[in-house]
């Protein structure tokens, strides 16, 4: 049986035809997967997997469109620079690592979400229905607090982290920088001022304690109106 030269002809076309669909196809996944790590980085902090600040935006934006109260938790490590300046910053990294992870779990089994804001500073937004907001927060001051053995010059040590946490109650419509975080920054101050290791709740009316124990202005507060006060 001899083979045509048409025929030849019509073969090779379709194998042509084959690897560039095969080769488009392939291009295709990659695009998509480059996209979907795009996407991922704008929305995740590279060093513990939690959302980042836009990630949490994008998160309460969610929540808004159904109106429902919701806790909002800010926690911030207690002495974390003197940890981070006695073992070096790979530990450091290693220990918000692990917070994170712990911060994660306890979001997660209240059905809400966390993220790591900037430095030693995560948020968390809850569900509020069937909650108690103080046995969430001592859930997260509880489980933050466990020993923690991490890696520092070739030895393991232990550290024994703590963190001050401000929980409110408000509601999903209200602005997340200026309403939500910013009354959970207040009751996580007061926190923070009576020692650390524990959590406070806001209550209307609480202000900023006069002496602020701070390393400087937070991001959100960079964003903040000026003249715009603590209530």
């Amino acid at each position: 049986m001899f083979t045509t030269p048409a025929v030849i002809a019509s073969t090779a076309a379709a194998l042509a035809l084959g690897l560039c669909s095969l080769y488009l196809t392939s291009a295709l996944r990659r695009a998509r997967a480059a996209l979907a790590d795009a996407a991922w980085k704008l929305t995740h902090d590279p060093l513990t997997g939690l959302l980042n600040r836009a990630g949490l935006l994008a998160t309460h934006t969610a929540l808004a469109r159904t109106p429902q109260p919701i806790l909002v938790l800010l926690i911030d490590l207690d002495e974390f620079k003197t940890i981070n300046d006695t073992h070096g910053h790979d530990t450091g990294d290693d220990l918000l690592t692990e917070v994170g992870d712990r911060i994660d779990q306890v979001a997660t089994l209240h059905g809400g979400t966390a993220a790591r804001l900037s430095g030693d500073e995560y948020a968390a937004l809850l569900p509020a229905h069937g909650s108690d907001p103080a046995r969430v927060a001592e859930a997260f001051v509880v489980l933050i607090a466990q020993p923690v053995h991490l890696t520092a010059g070739g030895d393991i040590v232990k550290v024994d982290p703590t963190a001050s946490v401000g929980v409110a109650v408000v509601d999903s419509t209200d602005a997340l920088d200026d309403v939500a975080l910013h009354r959970a920054d207040i009751a996580m101050y007061h926190a923070k001022r009576h020692g650390g290791n524990r959590h406070v709740h806001y209550t209307p009316g609480m202000s900023m304690p006069a002496s602020r124990l701070r390393h400087g202005p937070r991001v959100r507060d960079l964003h903040r109106s000026p003249g715009e006060g603590d209530a």
